[in-house]
């Protein structure tokens, strides 16, 4: 099912939400503007007084009214999830560079959390699971196994690429507009 792209008024994206949830805002007037194709319409009851049906329709990408309150920070590191993680690292082991499905990855740090690394986009790659077994928990240089590409932050569009894998045409115009030229989305 398609999911709507959730901007703020100055056209920052914040989140993905449901149909449902962007005809909600659409009924309470809270849409300042959409781009994109209509991806839905509703139908309401018929009006007595003009035997019109009423109809609500959205389209794929909808800036809310008040959405800037959502996202306190635009600036923030987007949230560590393991799918996001294996997207941006193209389901790439990081050690031994092969090619895996979702169910034989994990999540490496590089400098393990017992010695003082942190759970962040910066100290973690993907790696599978024989690898993250034999490093262990060792630094890559102290299991001398060299890591193959650095991490890195995406950015907040990245990050949305990240999160959903049907994404229309236009939401990823949208979002590939300011996802920066060394992502890995490019390669």
């Amino acid at each position: 099912m398609a999911m709507i792209l959730a901007l703020d008024m100055s056209g920052q994206p914040n989140r993905w939400i449901l149909i449902e949830e962007a005809i909600t805002y659409q009924a309470r007037r809270m849409v300042a503007w959409s781009l994109g194709d209509v991806v839905a319409t509703y139908h309401g009851g018929v009006s007595r007084l003009t035997g019109e049906r009423s109809e609500l329709s959205t389209h794929s990408i909808i800036a809310v009214k008040g959405a800037s309150e959502l996202v306190r920070n635009h600036h923030a590191e987007p949230h560590l999830t393991n799918g996001a993680l294996f997207v941006r690292d193209r389901y790439l082991c990081a050690y031994c560079g092969g090619q895996f499905r979702e169910r034989d990855l994990s999540r490496d740090h590089v400098v393990p959390v017992h010695r003082g690394g942190r759970d962040r986009w910066m100290n973690a790659v993907t790696a599978c699971r024989a690898c993250n077994i034999r490093k262990g928990g060792r630094t890559p240089e102290g299991a001398h196994m060299p890591l193959l590409y650095a991490p890195y932050v995406p950015n907040r569009h990245e990050h949305l690429i990240l999160q959903n894998r049907r994404i229309l045409h236009g939401q990823m115009e949208y979002l590939l507009a300011k996802v920066p030229r060394h992502s890995r989305l490019f390669a």
